[in-house]
C-alpha cells in the first residue's frame, strides 16, 4: 500500500531536477519539462504539447511538441469555446479527457491530460491559464494523473522563480530577518516528557528553509499526551519557510478542534491545497506519546521519509512508513494512523531526507543504513549524544558541511526506571 506514496517522492525529485536547471524564459523550461517527461520511459506517454494563451483571440495557441504522432501545424490553436471545462483548471489544476476534435483524433490524439500552469489571466469566458501542458497516450496510468498534480506545481513555481528572478535579489536582503523568525518558531532543542527524552535539531540551507519540527504538549485530554512532529516542505528558500511557518500555526490550532490523528492531518492537508495552490508540497510525520502502561505511540506519515524505531532488546529496526500521500498533494486525501511500543531503552529516529540524500564526493548518498551504524553505536546514549552524533556523521562522510539542503534529525528515547 505505500508503495505509490514512495513513487510520488521519487517523481517529486525527477522535477525537481528539471526545474532546477538554468533558463532563459518560461518557455524553454516547459519545452524542456515536456520533452523529459515523455522521454521518460516510466511514464509511458506518447508525446506532449505545450500550449499558449492568446487572450485576444481566445484560444490556446501550438508553442511546442514532442513525441510520437507530433505533427500538428505549427499554427495550430484551440478555440476556449471548443474546450469549455479549461476554465476549470484554475480550481483542479488537471483534466483528463477523451478528444471529440476530429482533426486531432486523426493524428492519434484519443485519451488526453491537459494540466494548467503558470499565472491567471481573467477572460469574459472565466479565468484560465497562462500556459496548459497536455499530453497524450493509450492509458494514463492513475498514478501518473496524481503526477500532474505535482507537475503543476512544480512548474508554476520555476516560471514564477524565472520572472521573479530580480525580486528574488531584493528579497535576499530580508532573509537574515526571516531567518530570525523561522529560528524562533523551533521549539528548544531538549524536551522532557515523564521517561521520555527528546532532542531535535535543525541546520537549514541557507537563510531559511523548509524544514521543521515541533513538541506540543496536549493536557485538555484525560491522558496528557506530547505531539511530536517533523516536517518538510518540498520547495526551497523563503516559500518553503512560508509553508513551514503556515504548518508550524495550523498544526497548533488544529489540535485543539481534531482530536482524531487521521481527521487532523486530513484538514491540515486541505488547508494546504487551498492556501498553496502553486507551491510545492509537504511531508509530515507527526506521533503522539502518552503515559499509558503500555506506551503506545499512535503515528501518521503524510508522504515523509521513514522513521526508524529501534528496540535494543531485539538488537532490530521498524520502518515507519507512509500511512497517506503528500500533504497539498489533492484536496481529498485519507490518512490511516499506525502503532507501536516503545519499551525501556528504545529509540526513536525522525529525519528529513536531507540527513540521507547528502552526498560524498563520489557523489554517494549518505542513506538510511548509516543512520542505523549511528543508532547502533549509540543507542545508550542521550537523545541529545544521538542527534548529535548523526549530524557528525553526516558532516564526516560528505567532508564538509554539506548546504545542498535542510538537514533535520529529532530523537526521542525512552529511558530505563531506575
Amino acid at each position: 500500500m505505500y508503495s505509490n506514496y514512495l513513487s510520488q517522492r521519487d517523481t517529486y525529485k525527477l522535477l525537481e531536477e528539471i526545474s532546477n536547471k538554468e533558463y532563459d524564459s518560461d518557455i524553454s523550461f516547459l519545452q524542456t519539462l515536456v520533452k523529459d517527461i515523455v522521454s521518460h520511459v516510466d511514464f509511458e506517454i506518447n508525446s506532449g504539447r505545450v500550449w499558449v494563451l492568446n487572450s485576444e483571440e481566445e484560444s490556446y495557441e501550438l508553442n511546442y511538441q514532442f513525441g510520437d504522432g507530433s505533427d500538428l501545424p505549427a499554427d495550430y490553436s484551440l478555440p476556449i469555446t471548443d474546450y469549455p471545462f479549461l476554465s476549470e483548471l484554475n480550481s483542479k489544476r488537471t483534466i483528463l479527457k477523451y478528444e471529440t476534435n476530429s482533426f486531432l483524433k486523426e493524428k492519434g490524439i484519443e485519451l488526453y491530460s491537459v494540466t494548467g500552469v503558470g499565472d491567471i489571466e481573467e477572460l469574459p469566458g472565466g479565468e484560465y491559464f497562462k500556459y496548459l501542458i497536455g499530453f497524450n497516450a493509450p492509458e494514463i496510468l492513475p498514478l501518473f494523473y496524481e503526477t500532474l498534480n505535482i507537475i503543476s506545481g512544480v512548474a508554476t513555481v520555476t516560471i514564477r522563480s524565472i520572472a521573479n528572478n530580480s525580486r528574488q535579489q531584493q528579497i535576499q536582503k530580508d532573509f537574515s530577518k526571516a531567518a530570525e523568525i523561522q529560528k524562533n518558531l523551533l521549539p528548544e532543542s531538549s524536551y522532557k516528557f515523564h521517561d521520555y527524552s527528546i532532542y531535535g535539531i535543525c541546520i537549514p540551507s541557507s537563510f531559511v528553509g523548509g524544514d521543521y519540527f515541533d513538541y506540543i504538549l496536549n493536557t485538555d485530554e484525560q491522558e496528557e499526551t506530547l505531539a511530536v512532529l517533523i516536517s518538510d516542505a518540498a520547495s526551497s528558500g523563503l516559500p518553503a519557510a512560508i509553508q513551514a511557518l503556515f504548518v508550524s500555526g495550523a498544526i497548533r490550532m488544529g489540535m485543539n478542534f481534531s482530536p482524531k490523528i487521521s481527521q487532523f492531518i486530513s484538514k491540515l492537508n486541505s488547508l494546504i491545497f487551498d492556501r498553496f495552490p502553486y507551491e510545492r508540497f509537504v511531508t509530515l510525520f507527526y506521533c503522539q506519546l502518552s503515559m499509558s502502561s503500555n506506551r503506545l505511540v499512535l503515528y501518521a506519515n503524510a508522504g515523509h521519509c521513514p522513521a526508524f524505531h529501534y528496540r535494543p532488546t531485539e538488537g532490530n529496526f521498524k520502518m515507519l512508513e507512509p500511512t497517506g500521500g503528500l500533504l497539498g498533494l489533492m484536496k481529498q486525501q485519507t490518512f490511516g494512523v499506525e502503532n507501536f511500543r516503545m519499551h525501556q531503552g528504545d529509540v526513536l529516529v525522525l529525519y528529513t531526507d536531507g540527513i540521507t540524500e547528502s552526498r560524498n564526493k563520489k557523489g554517494e548518498f549518505y542513506g538510511e543504513q548509516r543512520i542505523k551504524n549511528v543508532i547502533l553505536e549509540m543507542h545508550e546514549k542521550s537523545a541529545e549524544e544521538i542527534s548529535k552524533g548523526i549530524i557528525e556523521d553526516v558532516n564526516k562522510f560528505t567532508g564538509k558541511e554539506d548546504r545542498s539542503d535542510d538537514k533535520t534529525v529529532v530523537i526521542v528515547k525512552r529511558e530505563y526506571s531506575e
